[in-house]
């Protein structure tokens, strides 16, 4: 089977680990068998491995090859509806589940990169940039939601000369600083914890894609070149199965978010567009988000592409929303675009369950995905070590069908997109 790099990104070109793994070429046995080598996956394989399972890893592509290794790096708290929407659908003791499940995926990733000394540029503090009353008045609210479920001494709101402190751009009226929330060189993490896994005995194929996965007491998963046989399973290949589980379809459609990064900055002009060095993302529907990497080029990223096609220009769609925030950057030349997949729900909440008796899985991140995917992986190896609380809070979680079906999923939700960038832009 060929090999499948990485895509042509800032974060491929910056790899702390180039070395490319071994593909499976042999039938092997494990406890707990990982599909995907994202950051679900390793998650998963680093908790159970502390736990004393043992612990097989494949990975189609390779390490962080999809959307842990092209996001806009941001460490951003909560989930992609946030704790009171959980509450009203689940009720208020889950929900109180939830909130204190809320803030922990950013405390892992913390951990993580402490623990196994990781080097991935860590910085701290993240920004929501409010462009009109409503959404200060919505920051404010959440302010006083995440405060409530615990998440004290973190978070400040930002009136316009507090906002302009952190962000050298007119666009913003206000914002809300979470000193726990940061931004990271997300390949680079996801490498250091691939790394971590080998390290405690964990094996990770490449280049090593499932193409069916037999069912029952010990199930089976085959790849071109080899099989493992498991107790468990862990299906954590999100945006990329490709239909593998066909019962994992029906309720996420796969969407594109496109990245560009600037040139090296000089330091009088990386400190005039973060002079804090956070990372920002605004609170529109279809938000932007930036911040420095760690040699000072901006990475920008934002727009969805529904279905998942990869744009001809990804430097067109991006560069005039970076020019709008940071019209300074007009002659700046941009040296790396690339797209990444994501997985949404129409719910815009995570899909987790199990499939028989052995077979676990989690997606549907909904572009919300750093700090929960690695919740998740505590959570799936807490389930499998037979710790099923936090898993059935997630898996009680309703989750429907997109109107019209598979075939009618890009059109109507292009449409309900339309429907929420306008009120954004009308501040209503």
């Amino acid at each position: 089977m060929p090999s499948v790099p990485h895509t042509e990104s800032y974060y491929a070109a910056s790899a702390n680990d180039k070395v490319e793994r071994a593909q499976l070429n042999d039938n092997i046995e494990t406890d707990v068998c990982i599909i995907g080598a994202g950051y679900t996956g390793l998650s998963s394989a680093l908790h159970l491995l502390e736990l004393g399972y043992s612990v097989t890893v494949l990975e189609a592509a390779r390490v962080g090859w999809g959307a842990s290794g092209r996001n806009g790096g941001q460490i951003v708290n909560s989930f992609s509806r946030d704790i009171d929407s959980i509450e009203r659908t689940v009720g208020k003791e889950t929900g109180q589940l939830f909130g204190e499940m809320a803030f922990e995926g950013g405390r892992i990733i913390k951990q993580l990169i402490a623990k196994h000394e990781i080097q991935c540029d860590l910085k701290d503090g993240g920004v929501f940039a409010a462009m009109n009353k409503k959404q200060m008045g919505h920051l404010e609210h959440q302010k006083a939601l995440w405060e409530k479920h615990g998440h004290l001494g973190h978070l400040e709101l930002l009136d316009e000369q507090g906002i302009g402190s952190v962000v050298g751009s007119e666009r913003y009226i206000g914002g809300l600083l979470d000193k726990s929330g940061g931004h990271i060189h997300p390949l680079n993490l996801a490498l250091g914890e691939a790394q971590a896994v080998e390290g405690q005995g964990g094996k990770i194929y490449e280049n090593s894609a499932v193409i069916k996965v037999e069912q029952g007491d010990n199930p089976t998963i085959h790849t071109a070149q080899g099989s493992v046989k498991a107790k468990f399973v862990i299906v954590a290949g999100n945006a990329y199965l490709n239909g593998l589980i066909p019962e994992l379809q029906a309720k996420s459609m796969p969407c594109g978010t496109q990245v560009i990064t600037t040139e090296p900055l000089s330091d009088e002009l990386a400190a005039s567009l973060l002079p804090q060095d956070y990372c920002v993302e605004d609170c529109n529907y279809l938000l932007d988000y930036f911040r420095l990497s760690g040699d000072k080029r901006l990475i920008y990223g934002g727009g969805v592409v529904y279905g998942a096609r990869d744009p001809a220009d990804i430097a067109a769609i991006i560069r005039p929303k970076m020019l709008e925030t940071f019209p300074q950057l007009k002659d700046v030349k941009i040296e790396y675009t690339w797209t990444g997949n994501f997985l949404l729900t129409l719910s815009r909440l995570p899909q987790v369950g199990r499939i028989g008796d052995n077979i676990y899985y989690s997606q549907g991140c909904s572009g919300h995905g750093v700090t929960y995917t690695h919740l998740a992986g505590k959570i799936l190896a807490d389930v499998i070590h037979g710790q099923a609380t936090r898993f059935d809070a997630f898996a009680s979680l309703p989750h429907y069908p997109f109107p019209g079906g598979h075939i009618m999923q890009v059109p109507f939700s292009a449409i309900g997109a339309w429907y929420y960038t306008m009120r954004d832009k009308l501040g209503i």
